[in-house]
């Protein structure tokens, strides 16, 4: 500041003036003084770079500001440099045709892919993230994984070299600027960087030794341009603890003592549980180096299983491929200790100070239960498929462990019943039955048709393949029936029973089995898990009862599931979004918990068309037949729906979705068109989409056809029975292309019911109508007398209410009779009026209008 304008203090004035003023100079140092720089630029030397360096400093200070994006998770600041990196990278081609791609770019772009692909496998994480950088990590990953394509081979040489440490150990090294992996590239990035970011003496002296030391060591490495492998800072080596001192006896007292104090760790803050299973499997190794016996290995081989699952402390949380392995590689080795070894007993009922470890004449005791460790192990099989997305090969993968699972149960089974108690081989049978009755035995189904292999070989493979599911499902079931004692395992047997049942088309032994049951009066009272079994055997029976021919038994057991408009939800394939006070986190949790897995899912799509095809077949003809009732009931409200959305639309074309094309189809039935109708259920888009997807599919499509034949020709003659005096029906036998008994059949049926008002003339064949159903106007008027009657009911129930008299309306008896008898008059007098009676039904007119005056007058 100028002394000129100071006004503050004396104090600052004298420092104002003290720093305005002039320094003298030495006398022949003015030339000199001319040609050096500023005060700021004194101790700087000024570096001519080539284009190289400029380059590689810019791609430098991007990928630095993309590794402190990535500490800090902000990955719209990532995806933002990353663009930015690329074109520098463009703008650098032909520095980088000549000298090569640097390796701390290859190094950037391997360690941002691992990075994205772990943070797009953290499902908490993500949810977690604002919109903006869940959208950004989505974008950078798509662009990363296909800008890395052109330097694979790159990525794969310098993943072989440098060894796979954790993604943020190497973020954290990276970035301090403490590993060195290009000596060439290091050294020219360095070297800009020392002759720029100078500020003081003593950052410059500190960056210089710093600096000088970083090019000793680079001078001191050998092999220009190649990887090196690196070390992140100060490697801490940790010695594994030694299991027992040296010299010390090895017996199984100090196994179990050595096993306790493991053992006295898990569970604990800070203990580090793959250590753990390492430290049993080394124990486990040691036992068997020494002798010790079976009973030691079998207790150490309980633990390590245990610790296995153990490893995710979160429920939730499903086991990580390795893990799942090596649990799978425990229980087989069990399963072989115990099989060799018949003297062995275990059991959760043995207590620790009563166990025999050791080798003697009596048999070994081991306290555990081998059947938890395999239930639970089937747990984590389900939530393993439950967390893998369905629409990878992962999920593949994943699903051809469910034949080892299935294997373990099978050897678990065959060892507890000779050695387990009834409940336990109850448990274990109906794990056995939850693997099997879902899956539809194609090998049995072609033997039930008779059909056989094309090849000896595959023929040979049925014949020397053991029982059909039915058979194993049959066996399981009814001992489960005959000795379990709790409900909830006998409950399960016999939903699972008839799934089966229902899934090969054995209609009668399902329905039987499940009226015989009676679990659709208490299901209610089940668990969540039993109640989402019970919604897939009522689907599964409704569809297998459709697959029959039998449409209203098809429509009743589907009616539950598909009216309440949660189909997805009640059969566990998948939660609707509701708003948080209906469901709050925990809630959601624990409803993902119980979903079934996708092989396991029932078609959704398939599901509806079965529902709204057995609607259609219902509802049309009854709607012919009650077109005129006031009080018509609604057999499907979902179908009714369904119509309602195809009617308000303003321009109709050709049906696209499944719903499209069952309405379409249930216009077409309305007007008797049969062959319309039948284009619009069976075509090629609806084959592929439902029909195709049936085990006798051919078989399922006549069916459909002879019911669409049936259904059409009742709808026909409901609706235009008014129109004939009579009709042959071999007539009706070539409109609807059915067989001259089923026509008669069918006409039968409806004159018994007393639904067509007709006769049927042998000699000629034909179909005499009586003409009795009343016209449009006659059932007008019908309505109208009926509307009339309980508008008068509810009048003298309000009347009877104000004046306090009960009972009144009851002993009312003349006045209804009256009133009654006029309503009838003035129905018969739409008869009369046929006959030009007009006199006559003006009468019945006035006398019903002067009933209703009075009762009006009475009331008010």
């Amino acid at each position: 500041m100028s002394r000129f304008f100071a006004t503050g203090s004396d104090s600052e004035s004298e420092e104002s003036s003290s720093a305005d003023e002039i320094t003298p100079k030495a006398p022949g140092t003015t030339f000199k003084q001319s040609l050096l720089l500023s005060d700021d630029e004194e101790d700087t030397k000024r570096v001519v770079r080539s284009a190289k360096d400029k380059r590689f400093e810019e791609l430098t200070n991007l990928i630095k500001t993309i590794r402190n994006a990535m500490k800090i998770r902000d990955m719209a600041k990532c995806l933002e440099e990353f663009e930015l990196l690329c074109r520098a990278f463009l703008k650098s081609k032909n520095i980088v045709d000549k000298e090569g791609v640097p390796s701390f770019y290859i190094r950037l772009l391997a360690d941002l892919e691992d990075y994205l692909n772990q943070l797009w496998e953290d499902k908490e994480g993500k949810k977690k993230m604002n919109k903006n950088n869940a959208k950004a990590l989505s974008t950078l990953r798509q662009k990363i994984r296909k800008y890395n394509r052109d330097y694979e081979t790159e990525i794969a040489a310098y993943k072989e070299v440098i060894p796979a440490v954790t993604v943020s150990q190497d973020w954290a090294a990276s970035c301090c600027g403490c590993v060195k992996v290009d000596m060439d590239d290091q050294a020219v990035t360095q070297e800009g960087e020392k002759g720029e970011k100078k500020v003081g003496k003593r950052k410059k002296l500190k960056k210089k030794e710093r600096m000088e030391e970083d090019i000793e060591e680079e001078g001191g490495e050998e092999g220009e341009g190649a990887w090196e492998k690196v070390k992140g800072g100060v490697p801490l080596v940790k010695e594994k603890p030694k299991m027992f001192a040296k010299g010390t006896e090895i017996n199984v007292p100090v196994v179990v003592k050595k096993l306790n104090e493991i053992l006295q760790a898990r569970g604990k803050k800070g203990t580090d549980r793959a250590a753990q299973i390492e430290l049993l499997h080394a124990l486990a190794a040691i036992a068997a180096e020494n002798n010790l016996g079976q009973g030691i290995l079998v207790k150490i081989k309980f633990n390590i299983i245990a610790s296995l699952y153990d490893y995710n402390p979160n429920l939730a949380a499903f086991m990580k491929p390795d893990m799942w392995k090596k649990c799978l590689d425990c229980i087989d080795e069990l399963l072989d200790i115990l099989f060799e070894h018949n003297d062995i007993f275990i059991g959760e009922n043995i207590a620790e100070d009563s166990e025999n470890l050791n080798i003697s004449e009596q048999p070994f005791r081991v306290r555990g239960c081998v059947l938890t460790l395999v239930e639970r192990m089937d747990e984590e099989f389900t939530k393993i498929m439950q967390n893998t997305d369905p629409h990878s090969q992962e999920y593949v993968d994943n699903l051809k462990d469910e034949g080892r699972v299935c294997c373990i149960v099978d050897r678990l089974l065959n060892y507890l019943e000779n050695k387990g108690s009834t409940e336990e081989i109850c448990r274990v049978y109906l794990r056995r039955i939850m693997h099997t009755y879902y899956k539809f035995d194609y090998k049995a189904h072609r033997r039930s048709l008779g059909l056989q292999g094309e090849s000896k070989s595959e023929q040979d493979q049925e014949e020397s393949e053991g029982e059909d599911s039915a058979v194993i499902m049959d066996r399981l079931c009814k001992f489960i029936y005959a000795k379990d004692r709790t409900d909830r395992i006998r409950t399960c047997a016999i939903l699972c029973h008839i799934y089966h049942h229902a899934l090969h088309s054995r209609w009668y032994q399902a329905r039987d089995l499940m009226l015989m049951s009676h679990l659709q009066d208490n299901i209610q009272h089940a668990d969540p898990p039993v109640q989402i079994l019970y919604n897939r055997t009522m689907v599964q029976l409704g569809i297998c009862a459709f697959r029959q021919g039998m449409i209203k038994d098809a429509h009743n057991a589907l009616l539950d599931i598909q009216s309440s408009g949660r189909a997805k939800e009640l059969l566990g394939q998948g939660l609707l979004m509701r708003n948080m006070q209906e469901r709050n986190a925990e809630q959601e949790k624990i409803e993902k918990r119980r979903q079934v897995p996708f092989h396991m899912h029932i078609n959704l799509e398939l599901l509806e068309c079965v529902y709204l095809v057995s609607a259609m077949l219902l509802e049309i003809p009854y709607m012919a037949a009650h077109e005129f009732d006031a009080r018509r009931r609604m057999i499907s409200k979902q179908f009714h729906h369904q119509l309602r959305v195809g009617e308000r639309q303003p321009l109709l074309g050709p049906p696209e979705s499944m719903r499209e094309h069952v309405v379409a189809a249930s216009k077409a039935m309305k007007m008797g068109d049969w062959r319309t109708c039948h284009s619009f259920i069976i075509n090629e888009k609806m084959n592929s989409k439902v029909w195709d997807l049936f085990p006798e599919t051919q078989r399922v499509r006549e069916m459909l056809v002879r019911k669409i034949q049936e259904e059409s020709l009742r709808t026909y003659l409901f609706t235009y029975s008014s129109v004939y005096d009579s009709i042959s029906m071999e007539t009706l036998s070539e409109m609807f292309q059915l067989e001259i008994p089923t026509v008669h059949s069918i006409i039968s049926k409806m004159i018994i019911n007393e639904e067509l008002m007709a006769s049927l003339d042998q000699p000629t064949q034909t179909v005499v109508m009586h003409r009795t159903e009343p016209t449009s106007l006659q059932n007008m008027a019908l309505q109208l007398a009926e509307k009339l009657g309980s508008l008068v009911e509810n009048n003298e129930r309000v009347f009877d209410l104000k004046q306090g008299v009960y009972g009144g309306y009851f002993n009312r008896g003349e006045f209804r009779q009256q009133f009654f008898q006029s309503c009838h008059l003035w129905m018969l007098s739409f008869i009369i009026k046929e006959n030009n009676s007009f006199a006559v039904w003006l009468g019945c007119v006035r006398q019903t209008c002067q009933v209703l005056l009075a009762s009006k007058i009475n009331n008010y």
